[in-house]
């Protein structure tokens, strides 16, 4: 064969595959395009951590991405709505798993149960024993004998995570860290934790200390629900506190485990832990339009997976659902009572009503109706059940919020019949003389 014929053949390969390329390079591009969760290696290689690809998807995108379609890399996670508690996403969420750190929203929540309770203050100085500055992992190496305010012990756990700072705090309320993990466990049967057993109260790796993801949400929503004070130390950045020792005073700088506080836009906290066992976990809150929702991830195995995922699940939870509150006061304002003192009671609604709707539908059109008792008989104690305001979409129930008494009505004695008797009495002759 000739080398014109050799440089022709060339040519017209080189001319193929040429083409082919043209034709493949638009269906890469698509596929890109349109799956950017399905490929997390690349994903890592264009966005810091892989926290921010997630983000670059439409909110009707998310809203209209399924379960099953969410890629969650940990072995178990969740997303719960706070206010109602509506688990929008699950992955063997019952599994009991080590949890680390995370272990400290309970030590957290306990805390705060103490704060409320006025049997510990926030400028109260806590000192240190040799036991808890002896704690191993993430410390703010507190010496013994050292003190400090239990605000200042607050952001040594929240931001730093700080061991030796849980155990401080564990032996100051309870007065030892045992008592204090009974009352953890006694806190979790309350909060129906059903797959949760604490061992120690800042997540060192030890035998039967479990939790699983579920579990973790449920003492995660009561945290940050009944106390929403706690992101004042779960959003610090960075901050330095003083340590006062027989050596002298020094500065120490705490610096937040959670990234997500940094680089998510809509993060609130809270909680991030890591051991050996464990691998990496967390529990991410975060707030967008008035809806603030929890994200768990258990058993991730890089912190960057871990914060990725839990990114990639507060997503969907924006973007596949919306709030529906209402606080107003109730249309009735009273109730009738028989054989009270008084012939009414006044009406109070006992909380705000949220409903979380994933379906798209219209709640300017939300429709209330209140239904009240219409025997309603004394005595009545203040709280007691008076009926209900009854919400509903296209005539479909969506849910009810009770209504209660606002004050107590006690039955009426042979005086007090008596009394009215003699009122209309008097009432009727001024009624005659008018």
């Amino acid at each position: 064969m000739s080398r014109l014929a050799i440089k022709r053949i060339q040519t017209l390969v080189l001319g193929i595959a040429l083409a082919l390329s043209c034709i493949c390079l638009p269906v890469e591009s698509l596929a890109e395009e349109g799956e950017q969760t399905d490929h997390p290696q690349q994903e890592e290689g264009q966005q810091e951590d892989g926290e921010q690809a997630e983000e670059q998807k439409t909110e009707e995108q998310k809203a209209e991405e399924p379960q099953a379609q969410i890629e969650i890399s940990a072995p178990s996670a969740v997303l719960m709505e706070a206010s109602t508690g509506t688990v929008i996403y699950e992955k063997d969420a019952d599994i009991a798993r080590p949890p680390a750190s995370v272990t400290k929203v309970m030590t957290m929540l306990l805390i705060f149960d103490a704060l409320e309770a006025g049997s510990i203050h926030l400028e109260d100085e806590v000192t240190t024993s040799e036991y808890a500055a002896s704690m191993g992992g993430s410390q703010v190496f507190l010496e013994p004998g050292e003190t400090q305010t239990v605000d200042t012990m607050l952001k040594c756990i929240a931001v730093a995570s700080a061991n030796d700072a849980c155990v401080a705090m564990a032996e100051y309320i309870c007065g030892s860290e045992e008592e204090f993990v009974r009352k953890m466990n006694e806190r979790a049967k309350g909060l129906e934790m059903d797959n949760t057993n604490f061992v120690n109260c800042n997540g060192l790796d030890a035998e039967g200390h479990v939790t699983s993801a579920r579990d973790i949400a449920l003492m995660s929503r009561e945290l940050i629900t009944k106390y929403p004070q706690v992101h004042d130390y779960s959003m610090i950045w960075m901050e330095n506190i003083t340590h006062n020792t027989s050596k002298g005073a020094s500065e120490f700088g705490l610096a937040n485990t959670n990234k997500l506080v940094r680089q998510y836009e809509y993060a609130t906290g809270l909680k991030t832990g890591s051991t050996g066992e464990a691998k990496f976990c967390v529990s991410a809150t975060g707030k967008k339009n008035g809806i603030e929702m929890i994200a768990v991830i258990m058993g991730a195995k890089t912190s960057k997976e871990r914060f990725a995922d839990a990114v990639k699940l507060l997503n969907h939870g924006f973007g596949k659902c919306q709030l529906y509150t209402d606080d107003s006061a109730p249309a009735v304002k009273s109730v009738d009572v028989k054989g009270g003192v008084a012939g009414n009671v006044s009406v109070e609604r006992s909380g705000t009503f949220s409903y979380l709707d994933m379906t798209g539908a219209n709640l300017a059109e939300v429709e209330k109706k209140t239904e009240v008792s219409k025997d309603l008989s004394a005595p009545v104690k203040k709280g007691d059940a008076v009926g209900y305001i009854v919400y509903s979409i296209d005539g479909s129930e969506i849910g009810r919020m009770e209504l209660t008494a606002g004050e107590d009505v006690e039955k009426a004695g042979f005086p007090d019949y008596l009394k009215k008797a003699f009122d209309r009495l008097v009432l009727r002759r001024l009624v005659r003389k008018l």
